[in-house]
């Protein structure tokens, strides 16, 4: 079952992981992110660039998701400190990744990517703001609009990367986004 959380959700705060996974090495930057704070998913784009998408209709669907347009091979950053759980590739969202957060209550899925980050693998630890991938068009992207598909899920009890409550984006990243110019370290470890 999905469930749609509207501005009722806006006003919580979804669970950032603490310190202690990979250490970062600082670059240049917009902002320092805070301990409440969510990276936008994308290299940086403003939340003034962000355009609300999640109740938009699809080729029989909702789109469930925020799409964040960028130029091709823009770098994705994770936007929370977590894990990455599955490396995919589907017909629809082309080049993916699912992450969950350390507390493994949410997954964060990036799709449409043009590539993944040379060293991303399933099972590393990653912090916000690091590269994970590149924007792109694969899957049922308009080959003239590169652009990431980025939607949050709260995790059933089973923990599946597949199945999740849908949750909208755009009012987390409007209220807590944090925008970085480039990404915050390039280093990746193994769980």
């Amino acid at each position: 079952m999905l469930v749609v959380f509207g501005a009722a959700f806006a006003a919580t705060r979804l669970p950032l992981a603490g310190a202690g996974t990979v250490a970062s090495k600082p670059v240049a930057h917009d902002q320092q992110p805070t301990a409440s704070d969510i990276v936008i998913p994308v290299a940086g784009i403003a939340r003034e660039r962000l355009k609300p998408a999640f109740d938009q209709a699809r080729a029989g669907h909702v789109h469930h998701a925020l799409d964040i347009m960028a130029p091709r091979g823009t770098p994705v950053l994770a936007a929370v400190d977590g894990t990455i759980r599955k490396l995919f590739t589907s017909r629809g969202g082309g080049i993916t990744i699912y992450e969950f957060d350390n507390d493994e209550q949410h997954v964060y899925y990036y799709a449409h990517l043009d590539r993944y980050a040379d060293e991303l693998r399933e099972g590393m630890r990653v912090t916000r703001g690091m590269l994970i991938g590149y924007v792109g068009t694969t899957g049922n992207a308009p080959a003239g609009t590169p652009h990431l598909h980025f939607a949050i899920e709260r995790l059933t009890p089973a923990k599946r990367w597949w199945e999740g409550d849908a949750i909208d984006p755009y009012p987390i990243l409007m209220d807590r986004g944090v925008t970085l110019s480039a990404p915050v370290s390039t280093s990746l470890a193994a769980e």
